[in-house]
């Protein structure tokens, strides 16, 4: 959805009020800057451009901003944040709406102008009439976690905009990396079509060598080592993270979540749950459960039970000072051997 209206603006099909809600703030920020870029040149936004902070401002002053003719050109572009009263989430509401104006300015958008609220919060309140109303007028963004396959389209198209194309499998390898963080992915993104000005391709061998590893993957890479039986590997990987000053006890809270994810994930599958199911069951990204689900075959139930104890014994250890924080975790380690 998001895809599809990002063309249609990059087309210049531009409508005359948008709302964009959720919880992903790339989706929304990359929407807006979509918005202002192709409505209004440089010169223009230093006239024509406002931004309201509802929560500040009542949404009259913004909506009479929005009836007054442009100085120069022939759009405006407002962006209106935090429209709170299209949540039912608790929040400190600072002024009065008159959202009897709004009703009508939706019934009757001022040609010359594009409205944007930007509403950052997870759901709307559909029960409310200045919801419904909204919806009906507005072109409406839902921005939510992309989940596999539209992370995998996305990143495509990103690249596109780049000039370059990514092979499918180095795709993969990049979410793997990286995982579902748009503003990380984005910055991968733009520095391996920097890499491949040349060529214009990017297989797994770039992504490999230029993209950095993110502390959650080097753990997925560390337990992958042990599961293997490969300790004397999966100590370097370690010893790797102590030298780019992680802090151990970050370390061991990351290698928890994992185990922690893996024994859901184990207990989950064998109940019947698909992979999907389970994700939006613990609410995690479709891919970890994907990689959990391959861990979590190579480990019994009880070996998971076991290691959920023995983290637990070294969190209380680390918080406790008992012994060296470092010391704990090559402990842990040599145990799962």
């Amino acid at each position: 959805m998001v895809l599809e209206i990002w063309k249609q603006i990059k087309q210049q099909q531009i409508a005359p009020i948008y709302l964009l809600f959720g919880k992903e703030a790339f989706l929304i920020n990359e929407t807006k800057q979509m918005l202002l870029n192709h409505i209004l040149n440089e010169d223009e936004k230093d006239f024509n451009f406002s931004i309201y902070d509802l929560e500040e401002t009542p949404i009259e002053v913004a909506l009479e901003d929005a009836e007054t003719f442009p100085f120069i050109g022939e759009k405006k572009v407002l962006f209106l944040h935090n429209p709170a009263f299209l949540t039912a989430e608790k929040t400190k509401e600072k002024v009065i709406h008159n959202l009897s104006k709004l009703e009508l300015y939706l019934k009757e958008p001022a040609p010359f102008s594009v409205l944007v609220l930007s509403a950052p919060y997870e759901k709307l309140d559909e029960r409310k009439k200045i919801t419904k109303e909204l919806k009906r007028a507005a072109v409406t963004v839902e921005a939510k976690k992309l989940n596999e396959q539209e992370l995998k389209g996305w990143i495509k198209e990103r690249a596109k905009q780049n000039g370059i194309e990514i092979k499918t499998d180095a795709v993969e390898l990049l979410i793997t990396l990286v995982g579902n963080n748009l503003f990380m992915v984005t910055s991968e993104i733009d520095k391996l079509a920097l890499y491949a000005t040349d060529t214009k391709i990017v297989d797994t061998s770039i992504v490999e060598k230029l993209v950095a590893k993110s502390l959650e993957q080097n753990i997925f890479s560390l337990i992958d080592k042990v599961v293997g039986r490969k300790l004397d590997e999966a100590l370097r990987i370690y010893y790797d993270l102590i030298k780019q000053n992680e802090e151990p006890i970050k370390i061991l809270a990351v290698l928890a979540g994992q185990f922690r994810l893996i024994y859901q994930v184990k207990e989950l599958a064998r109940r019947g749950y698909g992979q999907q199911q389970i994700a939006g069951y613990l609410k995690t990204h479709p891919f970890r459960v994907k990689l959990a689900v391959q861990q979590a075959g190579k480990f019994t139930d009880e070996e998971l039970a076991a290691i959920m104890k023995q983290l637990a014994e070294a969190d209380y250890q680390m918080k406790t000072g008992g012994m060296n924080k470092s010391l704990l975790i090559e402990m842990f380690l040599f145990h799962l051997k």
